[in-house]
């Protein structure tokens, strides 16, 4: 294994220290809802918002940094995209928290911005393939929705390792897509996601930011 690739899979790791854990994604109005209440649906979930959601148009995003793309207009794209005050704070916050981090490992002077142009920037001088990065980058932000599924359903550990590895063919997917979809490919139709990201905005009795 390449020294470049032990980076990557360290900053995309739970113990990297961009707060992942404290954010469900809209995930915890779903399950207070009752419309993720066990292992099955809360695969569906997760597996939507990868396939029709965030996780497809970040992985676009972060494809376009990675090759180059303007930064400062990718950031300004990613910031359009975000469909709620929570999801924008979501992707800024992780972002700035990634890029002081990687800045201070690296030497480097990373700006911050949204959390999928704010890891291209960090990981395009690793030289890594553009699918490789996509595919470990959605794994982690699928890892971190199963997280708190398991905390908050609640769920077994085994079956929200179940769940992570029933993902992984879509997440193969989805990079492989995302390495050669240009910008204008970007659209979501998780609208339920979107929804849920919404009304966690107002939801009295919560335990994650988003």
């Amino acid at each position: 294994m390449s020294r470049a690739l032990l980076s990557l899979v360290q900053w995309l790791s739970p113990a990297f220290p961009t707060g992942a854990f404290a954010y469900s994604h809209g995930l915890e109005w779903a399950i207070s809802e009752g419309e993720v209440s066990n292992a099955a649906s809360a695969e569906r979930w997760i597996g939507d918002i990868l396939r029709f959601g965030a996780g497809r148009t970040d992985a676009i995003l972060l494809a376009h940094a990675l090759k180059g793309h303007d930064l400062d207009d990718l950031a300004d794209l990613a910031r359009a995209l975000a469909p709620s005050a929570e999801r924008l704070r979501e992707t800024e916050e992780q972002g700035a928290a990634f890029a002081a981090t990687t800045s201070a490992l690296t030497g480097r002077n990373l700006p911050p911005r949204p959390l999928p142009v704010a890891v291209g920037q960090a990981a395009a001088p690793l030289g890594l393939a553009v699918p490789e990065v996509l595919a470990l980058t959605l794994h982690a932000f699928a890892a971190n929705l199963v997280s708190a599924a398991v905390r908050f359903v609640p769920l077994g550990q085994t079956e929200g390792q179940a769940i992570l590895a029933a993902l992984h063919p879509l997440v193969e997917e989805i990079a492989r897509e995302a390495a050669v979809a240009p910008l204008d490919a970007i659209g979501s139709a998780a609208l339920r996601g979107d929804l849920a990201a919404m009304r966690h905005e107002t939801q009295e009795v919560r335990i994650f930011k988003t």
